[in-house]
């Protein structure tokens, strides 16, 4: 006797591993290292310390 295969879990199943392959492609594709992100996040944040340092005290913001 064979084993009975539910048809919805299996279909469930195949689609779950489809999105996985194409989000693992993307990620590949279009996703960044850990350092690319970093490097990114402290020029972010010297930009931000340079512009409040230019700011001049005392003058209402517009």
């Amino acid at each position: 006797m064979s084993n009975v295969t539910n048809l919805n879990r299996f279909r469930k199943n195949k689609a779950r591993a489809e999105k996985r392959a194409e989000a693992d492609a993307n990620a590949v594709k279009f996703g960044r290292t850990g350092a690319q992100k970093n490097i990114e996040r402290a020029r972010a944040e010297k930009e931000r310390r340079d512009l409040d340092g230019h700011e001049r005290a005392g003058e209402p913001e517009e």
